[in-house]
């Protein structure tokens, strides 16, 4: 039932590379897809007040259907994850695409909390499930010199989508309410129109054989350990950036006391130092490994905390802001070429995406935790102390843990 996740003798040829033009666009579409995703995943975060007041409901309960998005990425993860190996990447990838654009649009008509913390659960399932077929897809595709690389543009499409929310939120809620941007946020549909006609099928993936269900979770079950290394591995990468990320606004106007327009350029400051940081440090993992950049850049983000959290000045804050989320998106950078090495050939469609989702889940309290550390004890000692822990934690994990890089993906096949 079982297969290697290595290459070895006697294994399938790998298949002829897709030209250029192809990787282009599969990038393109793997980047805008998850850029996409997150676009419609922070609005709730961004609307927040604004959902509460219309829905006549509290900002706690709002707040519990962002949990329960979280909760559901795990389910939408194993789901689209299977269906991308039993069926192609593509076809999940544009099936995922309309389903979360039609809850994203549902949640803007929803006419009472019930409707829109169900829409939010089932909007979860969406949003889980694209990133495993898109990390397939990308990485199957790219050329072996530039995993890395592209590896660092597919996830930070993610910032990207973050600040388009903001944006977004900026120049539309004023003038047209919460919902019209809920509407925007049925947009990614069309996206689904370019992967059927302009990016072609991962080569790997159609020269491979297709587990069934109970195939597929026996090579799971077969190899149970590198499923928990690497779940174990995404829920301290999650840590990373959560604790980084999640009560840094807040920090920013709780103990610096800054107005709304510094801690919007503050916040973007530190998210273009982690788009940048993602693709470099993608980049430089093809060069001195997946594990080691991982590492290094999670002892260097410690290294920074005292400045990202104890500058003397705004000049010195914004600097410890850039670089921390370059050093921890520059972690993430890393990720997908990582997973999506590290699993079987037959299950590289389901393994990286659960694997992430489960660390998601399983990372969802650390904003809680802060923010009980911060009723103790000044926000900036409490933000040091947690994200030093945990900096430190995810560093052991990512160099102690598995590892085959640049490993030569090959079509799937089963073990007789």
């Amino acid at each position: 039932m079982g297969e290697s996740s290595e290459n070895g003798p006697g294994t399938p040829p790998r298949p002829s590379p897709p030209p250029h033009w192809a990787v282009g666009r599969v990038t393109a579409v793997g980047f805008l897809s998850w850029a996409l995703d997150a676009f419609d995943f922070f609005l709730v975060v961004l609307c927040l007040t604004n959902i509460a007041r219309t829905l006549h409901s509290s900002d706690v309960e709002i707040a519990a259907t962002i949990t329960l998005t979280l909760a559901f990425r795990p389910v939408g993860a194993a789901i689209f994850g299977y269906l991308a190996d039993r069926y192609g990447r593509r076809r999940p990838m544009m099936l995922n695409l309309v389903f979360y654009s039609l809850m994203e649009v549902l949640s803007g008509l929803a006419p009472n909390y019930l409707c829109f913390l169900v829409l939010r659960g089932l909007f979860g399932i969406g949003m889980g499930g694209l990133w495993g077929p898109d990390a397939a897809l990308t990485m199957e595709s790219a050329p072996l010199r530039l995993r890395g690389i592209l590896s660092g543009v597919l996830q930070e499409g993610y910032i990207v989508g973050s600040l388009l929310a903001a944006l977004a939120y900026y120049l539309v809620v004023p003038a047209w309410g919460w919902r019209c941007l809920f509407y925007l946020g049925g947009l990614p549909a069309l996206l689904a129109v370019f992967v059927r006609w302009g990016v072609p099928e991962s080569p790997v993936w159609q020269s491979g054989q297709r587990l069934n269900l109970v195939q597929a979770a026996g090579t799971l079950a077969h190899h149970w350990k590198r499923v928990l290394s690497m779940i174990l591995l995404m829920t301290m990468m999650n840590f990373s950036s959560h604790g980084t990320q999640d009560m840094y606004p807040t920090f920013l106007v709780k103990f610096w006391h800054v107005n709304a327009m510094v801690k919007s350029a503050l916040t973007a400051i530190a998210s273009c130092g982690g788009i940048v940081g993602g693709i470099l440090i993608g980049c430089l993992s093809d060069r001195y490994g997946r594990r080691r950049a991982l590492a290094s850049s999670l002892i260097l983000a410690f290294l920074v905390t005292p400045l990202w959290a104890f500058a003397p000045g705004l000049g010195l804050l914004a600097l410890g802001g850039f670089l921390m989320q370059f050093l921890v998106q520059g972690a993430w950078g890393v990720i997908p070429a990582h997973l999506t090495e590290l699993s079987p050939d037959s299950v590289r469609g389901i393994l990286p995406g659960f694997a992430y989702q489960c660390g998601v889940c399983l990372a969802s309290a650390a904003a809680v935790v802060e923010s009980l550390l911060a009723r103790y004890m000044p926000y900036s000692v409490a933000m040091a102390s947690a994200a030093g822990v945990i900096l430190v934690l995810a560093a052991i994990v990512a160099r102690l843990g598995p590892e085959n890089h640049q490993r030569l993906f090959i079509p799937a096949r089963l073990d007789t």
